[in-house]
């Protein structure tokens, strides 16, 4: 029986993921990518209609759970898919003169640049642009509009300018902020990557359990520890948890030294300046609205509808009414901590479900789910298009991991397994976590969860030094059990 042929729309980092794992199951891929090469965000590009990270920009992830073992694939690239179309039973879809039975879309969702609210006021813009033309205009003085993740990507990498310098060839930098932004760092405690000090079990067990005004307070107080929001001009009304915040290590120190200067939302325009809410006006030459990206599927008409950046998706995965599951998107979510690990977790879920190997609930049930999803994200978070895609990292992974039987049993690791299951529970939950067992499963996981700290370590320290003392971490452990239970029986108590 000949393979069953799959057609990936782009070959950036879930495109990727899913040739991989198209392969694995034995499926034969084609990727359509319409750029020079792979890479998709991470191949820097400037032209029409494609996004791109700056050169400067730093990647927030574990990686994938077996980046080891991949093997070398060369899809077919320079080619663009331009309509998907049902065609006889609806089994087949059409891609120009292309078929194919089953489509993964890998496009990802920072194509198409926000309108910004300020197109609407009045008077001339000064020269605007969006942020992935913006990197190659070193003109003084110059405006970043929202503090979306968008501007968190420019501000860092403005020093990637002629002359390698924020102040220079820019006489100064203002950043216009409607709400303002609770700011993380990618540097976090122990001088650990952030998403491997703090995605971890153990700590969104904490999330879980407490309310999260609770949360919310101590992780509040921990950032404004580092630097005062209020000071700064950019503490928002809402809370820590209820919008997506900016990563970003040089915004206080470009803040405190001047090269940056928070201004609050833009009022008008005038020819060669900006006037502002409070009525200050700044002379600007150059504006880049970093007012992010929304989605659309034109190709896909008849199959999905997108209003306003709401798209009604199985787990962010799968039209509910098709009659088979041939389609599936791949990396259209929005989580606080790396995309790689959870599109090919999205992956591996999706070539099972296309070999038939599992089933998708019945249209009800997934209609029923997507409603609730829709509810919960509405009651939570800010009211934004940015959040129609929110996911949380890791229940949102255990989610995936539990369709495709791979997801971590803590009791069956502590009962046979105890020093990884130490490490499953309090550590990074790196990508390994979804090998251990299952369809997918690797020798090498077990080994690479165990090593995974070493490695981290061993990168910083160049001559070679001991494996970090796990004392530490014990009395951490220690501790933190102690102040979940007491923060619980504090706030039984009130209630």
């Amino acid at each position: 029986m000949a393979a069953q042929r799959v057609a990936i729309i782009g070959a950036g980092a879930s495109g990727l993921c899913a040739l991989k794992c198209c392969l694995d199951e034995g499926l034969e891929p084609t990727c359509f990518e319409r750029s020079k090469d792979i890479g998709g965000l991470w191949r820097f590009e400037v032209r029409p209609m494609h996004a791109s990270l700056p050169h400067g920009t730093s990647m927030n992830g574990t990686g994938i759970g077996s980046w080891q073992i991949m093997k070398h694939h060369s899809p077919a690239l320079q080619a663009c898919a331009r309509q998907i179309s049902k065609v006889n039973d609806r089994k087949v879809k059409q891609l120009g003169s292309r078929r194919s039975q089953l489509v993964c879309w890998a496009h990802g969702t920072h194509l198409l640049p926000t309108s910004s609210s300020t197109d609407a006021l009045q008077g001339p813009h000064p020269s605007a642009y969006s942020p992935s033309s913006a990197f190659l205009l070193p003109i003084p003085p110059f405006l970043v509009s929202s503090t979306s993740c968008s501007a968190d990507l420019l501000l860092p990498s403005l020093r990637m300018l002629p002359c390698c310098h924020l102040s220079s060839p820019f006489s100064q930098v203002f950043l216009s902020t409607k709400h303002g932004t609770w700011v993380l760092h990618r540097v976090a405690d122990n001088g650990y990557p952030f998403d491997f000090s703090n995605l971890s079990r153990f700590k969104q067990l904490h999330l879980s359990l407490l309310p999260q005004n609770i949360t919310s307070f101590f992780v509040e107080r921990k950032v404004n520890a580092r630097f005062d929001h209020t000071l700064y001009g950019l503490k928002p009304q809402h809370r820590i948890f209820d919008q997506h915040p900016t990563i970003n290590d040089d915004l206080p120190n470009r803040i405190i030294s001047g090269r940056v200067q928070v201004k609050p939302n833009i009022q008008e325009f005038t020819e060669t300046s900006a006037i502002f809410e409070d009525g200050t006006r700044e002379d600007i030459d150059v504006i880049v609205f970093a007012t992010g990206y929304s989605f659309s599927f034109p190709f896909l008409e008849g199959f999905v509808k997108v209003v306003e950046n709401q798209i009604p998706l199985y787990k962010f995965m799968f039209p509910p009414d098709l009659e088979k599951p041939t389609l599936a998107f791949i990396g259209l979510i929005q989580p606080l901590g790396a995309i790689m690990p959870i599109s090919e977790l999205q992956c591996r879920w999706a070539t099972r479900v296309f070999k038939g190997l599992q089933d998708l609930p019945p249209l009800a049930n997934m209609v029923a789910e997507i409603t609730s999803t829709k509810d919960q994200m509405a009651k939570r978070y800010v009211k934004s298009q940015r959040h129609t895609i929110q996911v949380d990292y890791i229940p949102y992974m255990d989610e995936l991991a539990c369709q495709l039987g791979v997801k971590p049993n803590l009791l069956t690791l502590f009962l046979t397994d105890p020093k990884l299951a130490l490490e499953v529970a309090f550590g990074p939950c790196t990508p390994y976590q979804y090998r251990l067992r299952g369809p997918g499963a690797w020798a090498g996981a077990r080994e690479a969860i165990l090593t995974q700290r070493q490695r981290v370590v061993r990168a910083l320290q160049p001559r070679g030094r001991a494996r970090p003392s796990v004392l530490p971490r014990i009395l951490m452990v220690f501790f933190s059990i102690i102040g979940v239970i007491a923060a619980i029986l504090a706030y039984g108590s009130r209630s």
